[in-house]
C-alpha cells in the first residue's frame, strides 16, 4: 500500500511554530479592536440620531394614544445623558465591527483548514450578521408598537377622587430597555446557525430535530412569552418567526447530513481507488 507523505496533506506546507500563530492572534485582535476604537468615535458623532431613532416607538404610539403631545424623557443623573451616548456608541461599534472581525478571525483560521471545511463554515459567519438584523427589525417595527401602546395605556389623568399616573421614562433605563431587546431577539434568530453547526459535528442529527420538534414548538413559545411583553400579539410575532426558523434549522441539518455522506462516499472511493492502484502497483511475489 502507497504510504501518504507528509507533503500530501495540504496543511502541512502552512504550519508554523507556536509563536508565530501567537504573533498572527495578537495582530488580527490588534485589527479588530482598532476597528472597534475607530467604530466607536463615528458613532459618537451620530449617537444622538441613534438615540431619536429609538425613541420614535414610543414617539408614534404616544401620539397614537394621546394625539396631541408627545412623551417627555428625563434623566436624573448629571452624567446619564453622556453614558447613554456612550453606551449607544459602543453599541453601535461593536455591531459595524462584527463583520470586520469575524473577518479577521476567519483569516486567521482559514489557512487551517481543507477546502470543504471552508466551504461549510464561511455561509455561518455571512448568515450570523443577516439574521440578528433581522430579528433586530422584527422588534422594532413589529413587536415595540404594540408593545408600547400595551405599556402607556396603564397611565391615568388627575381626578378629583385620585391622583394622576403619569409615565415619565428615564432615558437611560428606555435605551437600556431597548439594547436588551435588541440584543435578545437578534440572538434567538441566530438559531438555524446553532443547530446547524451542531449537526455539523455530530452532536445532533435531522431525525432529533424531527422527533423533538413538539418540545421545541414549546420552548419557542416560553422564551417568546418571557422575553415579549404579555400580549397576545408581541409573543405570537416572535413565536411564529422563531417555528419557521426552526423547520428551517431542520431542513439545513437534512441538507448538511446529505452533504456529509456524498463526502464520506467520494473519500473511500478515493481511497479504494488508491488502495487498488497501490495493489498492482505491487502484485504479489
Amino acid at each position: 500500500m502507497a504510504k501518504i507523505e507528509p507533503e500530501d496533506d495540504p496543511n502541512e506546507a502552512k504550519k508554523m511554530p507556536l509563536l508565530d500563530h501567537l504573533i498572527e492572534l495578537r495582530q488580527r485582535l490588534f485589527y479588530g479592536a482598532l476597528f472597534i476604537f475607530i467604530a466607536f468615535f463615528g458613532c459618537w458623532f451620530i449617537s444622538n440620531d441613534v438615540l431619536l431613532f429609538l425613541m420614535q416607538p414610543l414617539d408614534h404610539a404616544w401620539f397614537v394614544k394621546f394625539h396631541d403631545h408627545l412623551p417627555k424623557f428625563i434623566y436624573t443623573s448629571l452624567t446619564e445623558p453622556f453614558f447613554v451616548r456612550v453606551k449607544l456608541s459602543f453599541f453601535g461599534a461593536v455591531v459595524l465591527a462584527f463583520p470586520f472581525v469575524a473577518g479577521q478571525i476567519w483569516a486567521f483560521v482559514a489557512p487551517g483548514l481543507y477546502k470543504h471545511e471552508k466551504s461549510a463554515f464561511l455561509p455561518f459567519l455571512v448568515a450570523t450578521p443577516i439574521l440578528f438584523a433581522m430579528g433586530a427589525a422584527l422588534l422594532y417595527y413589529v413587536l415595540v408598537p404594540f408593545a408600547w401602546q400595551f405599556f402607556i395605556s396603564f397611565q391615568f389623568p388627575e381626578t378629583p377622587d385620585h391622583p394622576a399616573l403619569e409615565l415619565l421614562p428615564k432615558v437611560g433605563e428606555y435605551v437600556s430597555l431597548m439594547m436588551q431587546l435588541i440584543f435578545a431577539f437578534g440572538l434567538c434568530f441566530q438559531m438555524p446557525v446553532l443547530l446547524t453547526l451542531l449537526t455539523r459535528v455530530g452532536i445532533i442529527d435531522s431525525n432529533t430535530l424531527k422527533n423533538k420538534r413538539r418540545y421545541a414548538i414549546v420552548v419557542v413559545f416560553v422564551v417568546a412569552a418571557v422575553v415579549t411583553p404579555p400580549d397576545p400579539v408581541s409573543q405570537l410575532s416572535l413565536a411564529v418567526p422563531l417555528c419557521l426558523l426552526y423547520e428551517a434549522s431542520v431542513w439545513l441539518a437534512v441538507l448538511t447530513e446529505k452533504k456529509r455522506e456524498q463526502r464520506e462516499k467520494e473519500a473511500e472511493a478515493e481511497l479504494a481507488g488508491e488502495t487498488g492502484q497501490s495493489v498492482s502497483k505491487h502484485p504479489a511475489e
